[in-house]
């Protein structure tokens, strides 16, 4: 994908998304980050997408209260930075955000979407953006196969835009690094297989830097000095 500053981007999922998302902006390029917050799973993604499509608002029948005693009201659909002391706030900055946010997908032609994981929480068999710090049991927990990771790529890259996909270098090691490197895995193979098109910043970060210099100080999230180089590699590539 070859971006330039007439192209409206939309920036969808994982931190690393956010990050680099960001850097756009600050580089005065014309960028919507992440309208639901930050979303790691490509079931969540896509169905994000098809939210902004629609542009069908949030209601009560959406607001959940956070658990761990947080005191505010959230969805499932969002991050937990969308929380709101009640469920009136909520509701109106989550809908005064989608209205904005369907219209920049409405308008954008470049879509950069970032898997963080294909590890997914279901709640009542609905695929959850976020658990909302909700007991344990509420959820079941599994992971995506290759064909539900390709549906969701199939699913996301529609309307005529271009795609450009990646895999975020953050480590999912709540489960062991084993876990993780399936996850990481099958989300590069549903790319691969789909034959959409793929930045490398996880090969970036985990192949060519391979050092942990370039890592927060829990050894799992880029440093910003690492972010820069991947972003300005981004830039170099993609730039017309």
């Amino acid at each position: 994908m070859k971006i330039s500053r007439t192209d409206r981007i939309m920036v969808l999922g994982s931190c690393f998304a956010t990050n680099v998302g960001q850097r756009l902006l600050d580089y005065g390029y014309d960028v919507c980050i992440n309208p639901f917050g930050t979303i790691f799973n490509p079931e969540s993604i896509a169905r994000s997408v098809t939210r902004l499509r629609s542009a069908e608002p949030f209601n009560a029948s959406d607001c959940i209260e956070m658990g761990a005693g947080a005191g505010k009201i959230c969805s499932f659909w969002h991050h937990t930075s969308f929380a709101r002391p009640t469920a009136e706030e909520f509701i109106s900055n989550a809908n005064a955000r989608l209205a904005e946010a369907a219209e920049n997908w409405r308008r954008c032609n470049k879509v950069i979407v970032t898997f963080g994981t294909a590890q997914v929480w279901r709640r009542n068999g609905w695929t959850v953006s976020n658990c909302l710090k909700r007991p344990g049991y509420e959820f079941t927990h599994e992971m995506l196969s290759l064909d539900e990771v390709e549906e969701c790529i199939r699913t996301i890259c529609t309307d005529g835009k271009e795609f450009l996909f990646t895999v975020s270098p953050v480590r999912h090691l709540g489960e062991g690094a084993h876990v993780n490197t399936i996850s990481k895995s099958l989300l590069q193979l549903a790319i691969h297989r789909t034959g959409v098109d793929y930045f490398p910043s996880y090969e970036i970060v985990l192949d060519e830097l391979r050092d942990y210099r370039f890592f927060n100080e829990d050894g799992v999230h880029p440093s910003p000095e690492a972010i820069d180089i991947v972003f300005k590699r981004f830039l170099s590539e993609s730039q017309v």
